[in-house]
């Protein structure tokens, strides 16, 4: 409780800080029970496409005459769903096979860590197309643990260092004098120590999730069965032809607004994190 009041007195005094909890907060609010009061119309009215902002609709309207606005709201959740997955597959993966590497050391810490510096070493994105182009699967979960994939390698280094100095503590040491479980050891004594830094590397992994997410349905190469930002950005270029028409430019940057003004949100509300977990910072 006292690690939530300290944030909460940081985000009090820091403006930037409470702006982007705020955004934050207003995007879970939307993804979670937006759908309920916003519906995405299924009947196309072509002689509606592309009209202006107005009190009717207040984003306009898409090529088929569908209101804007409702689309972001539906199209808010697939996208969050799938970013939380990931972003929290990764941190789990990354967790274990750092505490693990960092704490055994030996054949076992080799092993690991060049499994993590071939995945370092591969171009992110163009392996998650590969694989999400050989699976072809619309499924959150599975969509989620591909992006996953190429997400662990770099925190499991981090974590691995920070294991590496923990596990000469006193505190560890004292617990493997008394013959504590390996589980005991990596869960109750270790992983508390570095909580805050994973905290922090799941508000940026769910950020980086969502680019990746969107990258892939803007693409065209996940198959898609709902709508989201990825799929309205992907319609925007290819049916409505955004770019060369200023009619439907206020489609095309409708989901663009949307995904960065939420990666604001992560960055700020992230600053104030570090500050709460760092005493440099804290101290400033």
């Amino acid at each position: 409780m006292s690690g939530f009041r300290e944030l909460w007195r940081i985000l009090r005094r820091n403006p930037s800080a409470m702006l982007g909890f705020g955004i934050i907060v207003f995007y879970l609010l939307m993804a979670s029970i937006g759908p309920l009061f916003v519906h995405v119309s299924n009947i196309e009215n072509p002689l509606a496409a592309y009209e202006p902002a107005s009190w009717a609709h207040l984003l306009g309207t898409d090529y088929a005459g569908r209101d804007t606005l409702a689309e972001i709201v539906d199209g808010s959740t697939p996208v969050l769903i799938v970013a939380v997955i990931a972003s929290t597959f990764s941190v789990v993966i990354g967790v274990i096979i750092g505490l693990v590497a960092g704490f055994l050391g030996g054949v076992g810490d080799n092993i690991l860590m060049r499994i993590a510096d071939i995945f370092l070493t591969i171009p992110s994105l163009p392996l998650v197309i590969v694989i999400v182009t050989f699976i072809q699967s619309s499924s959150p979960f599975v969509l989620a643990a591909v992006i996953a994939v190429t997400g662990w390698a770099g925190l499991s280094r981090s974590v691995r260092a920070q294991a590496l100095s923990l596990a000469k503590r006193d505190f560890v040491e004292a617990a493997q004098v008394q013959g504590l479980s390996l589980y005991n050891i990596l869960i109750r004594q270790l992983l508390p120590n570095i909580g805050s830094y994973v905290a922090m590397n799941f508000l940026l992994g769910i950020s980086g999730a969502i680019y990746a997410e969107v990258g892939l349905f803007l693409l065209g190469i996940a198959p898609f069965t709902a709508s989201n930002w990825g799929v309205m950005l992907n319609f925007a270029i290819n049916q409505a032809g955004s770019i060369y028409t200023s009619q439907s430019m206020l489609y095309l940057f409708s989901p663009m607004v949307a995904i960065v003004l939420l990666q604001v949100g992560f960055v700020l509300f992230t600053r104030a994190l570090d500050q709460l977990f760092n005493p440099r910072l804290r101290t400033q």
